[in-house]
């Protein structure tokens, strides 16, 4: 029955699904974040449109990767800190093992003709993916003129004037608290209650669920939370701190951590800068491969750091061994570039699900996801562009060739994913083989 919830799902259950993630949540944040609706909300109902939305808007605010956030956000609501650890943990190590092992694969051979050709059809999936999720979230969140509008503002903002996402955070969650006084109701979050229940059924964290204990706030947790956080990034500082490029690693993206509002887009010059120019991780080149191997494997975007790190553990040596190098120089970038987004779920998390009923502080959230759903539309334009037109630049923005191939897969995988609800990982996988057919055929004539 609909309008029962399914029964709570173990530890066991959910392991299984983050790690099934971890492993097909390719087509960055907005992608991801259109998977974990798809099968949380829709499908398995773990959580309701109304509790989903409020946590997303949250992530949307943090600094750090918000797709990985609301997988530790969610699982937490659920398992408390040890669902919260496996989330996180496994939504990004099949991307570091990945990203590791390329990059080994990188610097022995330099080139990899069958994953280009993997990548070549699921890029196209990609543009499909994000398009579909500025169509599901825009068509649940955006319930009236007003928010559609700061939606159509956002999107032209990033768009035509090139201005920084958080910026247009900051705008939308200012017109929310405006907007929350003057029109209260046209920015109620989710929906409004019950919404869920209407659209999927009820769910196990569903409106009305009340906060579990281990989500209740006090003071004294946390001031706990930080301090064990605080001793969690000391004691990994003095295990590497006897290696100086180590060391420098682990302030470097520490700091890193902490400027990535905005996405992974606004923070990779910063990296850039650092692993380039200033540190010489890596060289610019490099650099760019590094990120384009980013862009078509699964995880955040933020895990071009993996890549940074072990180009740098393998350029300075930090082992005589060049694989435990490599290894050493990923683990410490990837390490103290994610500690933070659990420290700012575990220790802000509480404060969050003690004002979802709160209009003063769901009006801003509800601006912000409006300007969410313009911003996804911009990054679905972005995707396409560089992959019907891979030569195109802001100069030249439709320089030959034009990949109609390409353009017919992103059209089918939509379709399949709009029309047919065909399951996002069967879509991927279909496409990565028509690509590698296609790449293999072109190069045989």
């Amino acid at each position: 029955m609909a309008n029962l919830p399914p029964s709570t799902p173990t530890l066991g259950e959910a392991f299984f699904y983050w790690l099934k993630l971890g492993f097909i949540s390719f087509g960055g944040p907005m992608g991801q974040i259109a998977m974990m609706h798809t099968d949380l909300v829709e499908k398995k109902r773990w959580i309701s449109e109304h509790r989903f939305l409020h946590a997303l808007n949250f992530c949307m605010i943090l600094p750090g990767p918000e797709a990985i956030q609301l997988a530790i956000y969610i699982s937490w609501l659920m398992h408390g800190v040890v669902g919260a650890v496996m989330a996180g943990v496994l939504f990004f190590m099949p991307a570091f093992l990945l990203l590791s092992v390329l990059a080994g694969v990188y610097l022995a051979w330099g080139d990899v003709p069958l994953m280009q050709g993997l990548f070549y059809g699921i890029k196209p999936a990609v543009v499909a993916i994000v398009l579909f999720a500025a169509w599901r979230i825009g068509s649940k969140a955006l319930k009236n003129s007003v928010l559609w509008g700061i939606a159509a503002a956002a999107f032209v903002a990033i768009f035509v004037f090139g201005i920084g996402f958080p910026w247009i955070v900051l705008a939308a969650a200012l017109l929310g608290v405006i907007g929350g006084k003057v029109m209260p109701d046209k920015f109620k979050g989710g929906g409004g209650h019950g919404a869920s229940d209407k659209q999927y059924g009820a769910a196990v964290i569903d409106d009305h669920t009340p906060t579990p204990a281990h989500a209740q706030f006090s003071w004294m947790k946390l001031g706990m939370t930080l301090a064990v956080f605080v001793g969690i990034w000391g004691l990994a500082m003095l295990v590497v701190g006897g290696q100086q490029t180590l060391n420098d690693m682990g302030s470097f993206f520490t700091k890193a951590a902490f400027l990535t509002i905005g996405g992974a887009y606004a923070v990779l010059p910063y990296v850039y800068q650092g692993g380039v120019e200033q540190y010489g991780w890596l060289t610019g080149p490099q650099m760019i491969d590094g990120l384009a191997l980013g862009e078509t494997t699964p995880g955040p975007l933020i895990m071009v750091v993996t890549w940074v790190g072990y180009l740098g553990g393998v350029t300075k040596e930090v082992f005589t061994n060049p694989l435990a190098a490599g290894f050493a120089g990923a683990a410490v970038a990837t390490f103290f570039t994610f500690l933070p987004s659990f420290l700012f779920i575990l220790a802000v998390g509480p404060v969050v699900e003690s004002s979802r009923n709160d209009i003063k502080f769901t009006a801003p959230l509800t601006g912000v996801t409006a300007a969410v759903v313009g911003v996804i539309m911009n990054l679905a334009v972005f995707f396409a562009w560089h992959t019907f037109w891979p030569k195109a630049t802001d100069a030249t923005p439709f320089t030959a060739p034009f990949e109609w191939f390409a353009v017919v897969v992103a059209i089918a995988a939509f379709i399949a994913l709009w029309k047919y609800k065909v399951d996002v990982m069967k879509v991927i996988g279909v496409c990565a083989v028509l690509g590698l057919v296609y790449t293999l055929a072109m190069g045989a004539m």
